[in-house]
């Protein structure tokens, strides 16, 4: 008779793994918390063995008592004839009723209860145990200790999604091609670890009634003395409900078969039916090796009581933050907890990223999400734009990123150097936030470039030193002192704009202004367009002050083309005969009223 002390002989394949620790068994040691090591380290730690079936409802296809039934079977004992029994089912008596309940009750010598089914008759002959776990659990056998003779053909199956979809677990039948369409005994490789197998060894056993039928669930398997290694057993032992299937009943030898049996001098005819007195599944509640229990919610739902910063009902994924590694099952050598980013407390949110997980020889993966404090990049660890980093603070203080505050004028940009905080100035502007001029140069009104050289006129560029001073009063005649604009003047000139004289440098016995040409009033020729331009003054000119030019201001110059430039100073040219004259604004109307004049042709006549 099988017990289970045979039960656990089926599992000594499991559990004795070559040097290979049980992956169900947990440490000998018994530490504050057995997922922590003494020295705080995470380890491997996984609930402890139960009967998951233990207490837990079973729905059944077939129940006796409604109504009340006599059933009789045969009793076959080792050296004395079979004896028949026979009992009566009755739902409405507890003395004589066979629930459910009494599958996954506490089953002892003090406490033999039977669940039983129906009396069979004709076709079909199947009867259904379906029992719900409520969780995934990996589980290592199941077992059914019969009170009825063994079934002849019996199906187990198993589901991981609690009840959508079934998976055949094991069959047992003395005719596997014909009921299952499977052979008998066939062999498991790596290639079919998780096929069903079918036997007949059940059939063998003696005695027929008051039986156990034991299937374990990696005996025979291949990979089972490598477990951490193998996904598809670690997959096939993972179930959350279980399904029993008795197909066909067994007829016990000694019993005639010829339909006479209402003649047997051995008493009543015999019935057919299934009758269990327990039912049990041995497992662990499934954690992936991140928890030591399993407890109940609020809600009745069992779940993992998780460690190694993991969650879920299997501690199958990392906690919110803990992304710096890729979530794995705990294994006997490596307890894989789930590592936290590092976002130098500058971020609560991160994500993983398998590429550079990758890179860093698989050591850290996460991406820190939405950095506050004004910081930037994958760990929160440099100054985002605008900011540059105060060395007096560790780079997790809050306030370890400064402002650069660049002068939105005098800087070329708003990035500053990450460590001195220097921002990038504009030519001739200098200080910290280029909020200043450099020696040698001006301030100007210009944007574009606010800080201008200042002029520096050398005397051996103004004409010979053999001159006189007084000299330029003749040279400069008639134009001198008469510096009023009107209708003639305007006529008679090529152009008249408006410049903005921003720089200056000297070219032989020539001046160059760099000017910005802010408006065009008249281009007589080609074109001119706003813009940047050069302006060409003699040096003699300019000595004399005719014209005068100073750096920053604006001035109206009303010149001619004739003779002006030359290709070695391409541009505009103004000397003692243009009129330049320092900007006001009430001459736009003016101007403006000259442009429709000179359309009208009334240049003509001026």
């Amino acid at each position: 008779m099988w017990s289970f002390r045979n039960l656990l002989s089926l599992l000594t394949v499991f559990q004795a793994s070559s040097h290979s620790p049980n992956p169900f068994t947990g440490p000998q040691a018994t530490p504050t918390d057995p997922c922590y090591d003494e020295t705080g380290a995470a380890r491997r730690c996984i609930p402890e063995f139960i009967n998951a079936a233990f207490g837990q409802e079973v729905s059944v296809s077939s129940v006796c008592g409604r109504p009340a039934s006599r059933s009789c079977s045969l009793v076959e004992r080792d050296d004395r004839p079979a004896v028949r029994t026979c009992q009566v089912c009755d739902a409405s008596d507890p003395r004589h009723a066979h629930p459910p309940t009494y599958l996954t009750d506490l089953n002892s010598a003090h406490n033999l209860t039977c669940w039983q089914s129906e009396n069979l008759q004709g076709s079909p002959l199947n009867v259904t145990l379906t029992l719900s776990l409520g969780k995934k659990f990996e589980i290592t056998y199941v077992s059914l200790q019969f009170c009825s003779p063994r079934p002849e053909s019996l199906a187990i199956y198993k589901s991981m999604d609690y009840g959508r979809t079934w998976t055949p677990y094991q069959f047992y039948s003395s005719q596997c091609r014909r009921m299952y369409n499977r052979p008998n005994k066939a062999a498991i490789t790596k290639q079919n670890e998780q096929e069903a197998l079918c036997t007949d060894g059940h059939t063998d056993l003696y005695p027929l009634s008051g039986g156990l039928i034991a299937f374990s669930t990696l005996d025979g398997r291949p990979s089972g003395k490598d477990f951490d290694s193998s996904p598809v057993l670690q997959d096939w032992v993972t179930v959350t409900d279980i399904r029993v299937v008795f197909s066909r009943p067994q007829h016990p030898r000694a019993l005639p078969m010829s339909g006479r049996e209402s003649e047997d001098p051995l008493g009543p005819p015999a019935t057919y039916y299934y009758a269990v007195g327990d039912f049990q599944v041995g497992g662990r509640c499934k954690c992936n090796g991140h928890a030591s229990r399993c407890v109940r919610e609020k809600d009745g739902k069992l779940v993992c009581e998780c460690k190694h910063n993991t969650e879920g009902p299997e501690c199958d994924r990392c906690k919110p933050f803990h992304y710096d590694r890729p979530w794995q099952r705990a294994t006997a050598k490596e307890a894989n907890e789930c590592l936290p980013c590092n976002c130098n407390l500058h971020a609560r949110r991160c994500r993983f990223n398998m590429e550079l997980y990758k890179l860093s020889g698989r050591k850290s993966g996460g991406v820190c999400m939405n950095c506050r404090h004004n910081t930037a990049g994958r760990h929160c660890h440099y100054c985002k734009e605008g900011f540059y980093r105060d060395m007096a603070k560790p780079i997790t203080h809050r306030r370890a990123c400064k402002a650069c505050d660049c002068h939105p004028v005098g800087a070329a940009g708003k990035t500053c150097n990450q460590t001195t905080g220097q921002c990038p100035c504009k030519d001739g502007v200098t200080g910290i936030t280029c909020n200043r001029c450099a020696k040698g140069y001006q301030q100007s009104r210009s944007p574009v470039a606010p800080c201008i050289k200042i002029p520096v006129i050398k005397p051996t560029a103004v004409i010979s030193t053999t001159e006189e001073p007084a000299d330029c009063d003749s040279y400069c005649k008639p134009l001198k002192g008469n510096l009023k604009i009107n209708m003639k003047k305007y006529c008679k000139k090529d152009y008249a704009v408006q410049v903005s004289v921003l720089d200056m440098e000297t070219v032989g016995d020539w001046a160059k202004f760099a000017v910005s040409l802010v408006s065009v009033y008249k281009s007589r020729g080609e074109p001119l367009k706003r813009g940047d331009h050069v302006l060409w003054v003699n040096m003699k000119d300019l000595a004399c002050k005719c014209p005068r030019i100073h750096m920053g201001k604006r001035f109206l110059i009303l010149g001619t083309t004739e003779g002006a430039t030359s290709p070695e100073r391409p541009g505009l040219l103004a000397d003692k005969n243009s009129l330049v004259i320092q900007w006001r604004d009430i001459w736009t109307r003016r101007l403006r009223k000259f442009q429709r004049k000179e359309k009208k042709g009334k240049c003509s006549k001026a």
